[in-house]
């Protein structure tokens, strides 16, 4: 029995430490995010005339990701990036590995926000046109951290469009060390012309963002 309390003892002590840790990264993440929120909102939801899209509850993996591609200069490095450029030196601020961990998990601590604002779109075209982005972004948008494909139903659809555009232009995916970017590249360019866009928007703008077989939120 005194094996048992002493294991028991060291399980808890683990969680409680764990908790503690998690709760001192949200901390460091949240006032380190007092600077992003300038154009991401304090809440996260974005803000299309800052050019920011809304980040709240995005997967931690993919901000850490992401904030190391702009601190690399692996990521908008095109002149014609202007909101790209600016992320490069708000990532380089981050001095830290640490740092930026406890910022992503903050941004991915913070409630999922809807940002739609395009109208137009025929989402029954659009499922046809998602069939081939369903392989790395989910069935329900939900992403793919197993290929660096991120969850797709919470962004901002604005911010998409932006960003297929790059994708179509060389803007974005031309660096050779941008693997995802350089897969994205071909994708995009499957889009005929804004209309498809939309379309796409559009059933992007149905989806859940739940894994199948997870409850919806």
């Amino acid at each position: 029995m005194g094996r048992r309390k002493a294991v028991l003892s060291i399980a808890a002590l683990s969680v409680a430490l764990a908790v503690s840790a998690r709760a001192q990264d949200l901390s460091r993440g949240k006032e380190l995010f007092s600077m992003c929120s300038h154009c991401h909102g304090p809440a996260g939801a974005g803000d299309s005339m800052a050019l920011a899209p809304s980040i709240a509850g995005l997967d931690a993996w993919y901000v850490e990701i992401q904030l190391g591609k702009f601190r690399d200069n692996e990521r908008a490095a095109h002149f014609d990036d202007i909101a790209g450029m600016r992320m490069r030196g708000m990532a380089k601020w981050l001095k830290t590995d640490a740092d930026v961990k406890s910022v992503a998990m903050y941004v991915a601590s913070l409630p999922k926000v809807k940002d739609t604002t395009f109208t137009g779109g025929d989402a029954a075209k659009g499922a046809a046109l998602y069939a081939p982005c369903s392989g790395c972004h989910g069935l329900n948008g939900e992403g793919m951290q197993a290929v660096g494909a991120p969850p797709l139903a919470h962004t901002s659809d604005w911010y998409l469009r932006t960003q297929i555009k790059n994708y179509q232009q060389g803007i974005r995916g031309s660096d050779p060390r941008d693997v995802g970017g350089a897969a994205m590249r071909p994708m995009a360019l499957v889009l005929a012309d804004d209309q498809a866009i939309k379309d796409l928007l559009a059933h992007v703008a149905t989806l859940s963002g739940a894994a199948p077989g997870a409850s919806s939120e």
